[in-house]
């Protein structure tokens, strides 16, 4: 048996290229914010962090975060949740690992809803036995908050988490489970090491060596 027979996935910029309905929904909302909209290269935090963290982080007030954000779903939910695409050979990499044995699961910080929409879209919920998510109302939020929803809805007892990000690996290192970052997301390749990430793979086949390697230690 696998050691780590469970693999938890992101979503955005681990399974999609999701940057530009989410920087475009962002520009958005500052724009209905009437705030000043940031260069928009600078928007590419968004990209899997809660959104609370970001539009703080950018000067929204506190008592104004809610507002941002329903203005970024505002446009998200009716055009950004399109402008979106699954990264070259990621659901050949899921269709050979569902084959070898291993349970796949999404852990992310999009609303559950949201992510259960976008997959099936790409038909790619077929692979996952549980798409894991955040709540609307931010009662469940940040990257630990989801992994430990997962981890007391399932029997999942060891697993190795994919992310782009620093909080993909911050959020799995607070869980007690190794994290593999990819390069071909939002994050920066020295703060995913820098978080803890077991390793940093360039493509589709270097993660699934890696996830290989993972489960025979």
């Amino acid at each position: 048996m696998n050691k780590y027979q469970s693999v938890l996935f992101d979503l955005d910029g681990t399974l999609t290229d999701s940057g530009q309905g989410i920087m475009k929904s962002a520009q958005y909302a500052f724009e209905k914010m009437s705030m000043k909209v940031p260069p928009f290269e600078d928007l590419r935090v968004f990209v899997g962090p809660p959104l609370s963290d970001e539009f703080a982080a950018f000067g929204v007030k506190e008592n104004d975060i809610d507002k941002a954000i329903a203005f970024y779903r505002e446009r998200y939910v009716t055009k950004g949740k399109y402008e979106n695409v699954p990264y070259e050979g990621i659901c050949e990499l899921l269709k050979r690992l569902q084959k070898d044995g291993y349970r796949l699961f999404v852990a992310t910080s999009k609303p559950e809803g949201l992510a259960y929409e976008i997959l099936h879209r790409f038909h790619m919920d077929q692979y996952f036995e549980m798409i894991a998510g955040a709540t609307v109302d931010r009662t469940r939020e940040t990257k630990q908050d989801v992994l430990e929803y997962l981890l007391q809805s399932t029997d999942i007892s060891s697993a190795v988490m994919i992310g782009d990000t620093r909080f993909d690996v911050e959020g799995a290192v607070a869980c007690g489970i190794p994290c593999i970052g990819v390069s071909w997301g939002y994050g920066k390749d020295s703060e995913i090491i820098d978080a803890g990430a077991v390793t940093l793979v360039h493509t589709m086949n270097e993660l699934q060596e890696a996830i290989k390697k993972q489960t025979a230690q």
